[in-house]
């Protein structure tokens, strides 16, 4: 479906506007649910404080990185982003930001994100910031998201990239401990979205996009969230033993992944109840930020409780 050029008055007028909307396309606020686990995982791979000047400029080149898949996101899916309510004020629907304009500042912000990562930081998460990129763009925008109703499994692992990221910073390479942070994230992915997924369920169906929650019930939705979080509490403890965590943060995983099972667990009893005529999703998935927000927390507390 063709987008439609915008009248001239949807244009942004001033400088502000104008960088509100480049600002707008990078999407702030999942960059910073990203980043809450980048900080964490140097702290533990440091197995203390990492360098102020370290941590930095891998936020800095996480962030712009993140933020180059996020502007290229809008560039590719402007056309479906204008059928669904969620999305069609954003700046490559209004017109505030051309689409030419975007994919320029799409790539700009990539190539300055891994050329600070590769000069500032190291190679290695440089080619992982490249990774995430990739798989945002290629693998989730252009070939699943359309296609598969499993699009945000896979397409969540450039979610994941961060803990990769953060821990090559500090360390030049990888460990078991990090791939169990790379598995917390992508099983927390699923039961995080979807619930977003039900609530704007109309959207994605007028869009074409197969989400799982449109092209399956409710029932089946969250039976497969928990078996998603079920996965993402093992790893959660598994990384106890693998890191050389104490029992503080074993605990603070067991109690946090106990609750936001429940959660989960409630949500399919919601969803199987015939009489329950609403079903409370979206309580999901703010419990799933404070889940991993919290987690991240209790990581950091560990590793300077020796302190």
């Amino acid at each position: 479906m063709p987008v439609q050029a915008p009248p001239a008055a949807a244009r942004p007028r001033g400088w502000r506007a104008t960088v509100g909307a480049y600002v707008a396309l990078t999407k702030p606020r999942i960059i910073e649910l990203l980043l809450v686990t980048t900080v964490p995982t140097m702290v533990l791979a440091a197995r203390g404080l990492p360098s102020l000047a370290l941590v930095a400029v891998t936020l800095v080149g996480g962030a712009l990185a993140a933020g180059s898949a996020n502007v290229l996101n809008c560039y590719l899916d402007r056309d479906i982003d204008a059928m669904m309510h969620r999305t069609r004020r954003r700046p490559t629907v209004t017109g505030a930001v051309s689409p030419r304009a975007t994919l320029v500042f799409g790539v700009v912000l990539g190539v300055v994100a891994l050329a600070m990562l590769w000069f500032a930081v190291n190679p290695i998460s440089a080619m992982f910031a490249a990774g995430a990129i990739a798989i945002y763009v290629v693998g989730y925008t252009m070939l699943l998201k359309r296609r598969t109703s499993q699009n945000i499994v896979w397409g969540g692992a450039a979610g994941c990239m961060p803990v990769l990221i953060g821990w090559s910073a500090v360390t030049g390479g990888v460990s078991w401990s990090a791939l169990l942070l790379f598995g917390v994230v992508f099983f927390w992915t699923p039961p995080h979205y979807w619930p977003l997924s039900m609530k704007f369920r109309a959207d994605y169906q007028a869009a074409g996009v197969p989400m799982l929650p449109v092209v399956r019930r409710d029932a089946q939705v969250a039976a497969q969230m928990v078996g998603y979080a079920l996965a993402m509490v093992a790893c959660s403890l598994l990384l106890a033993p693998v890191a050389g965590m104490t029992w503080v943060y074993a605990v603070a995983a067991a109690a946090l992944g106990l609750w936001f099972l429940g959660s989960c667990l409630s949500l399919l009893r919601q969803a199987r109840d015939p009489e329950h005529h609403k079903v409370r999703a979206m309580r999901v998935f703010h419990h799933s930020i404070t889940y991993l927000t919290l987690l991240s927390v209790a990581v950091v507390v560990d590793v300077f409780l020796p302190l």
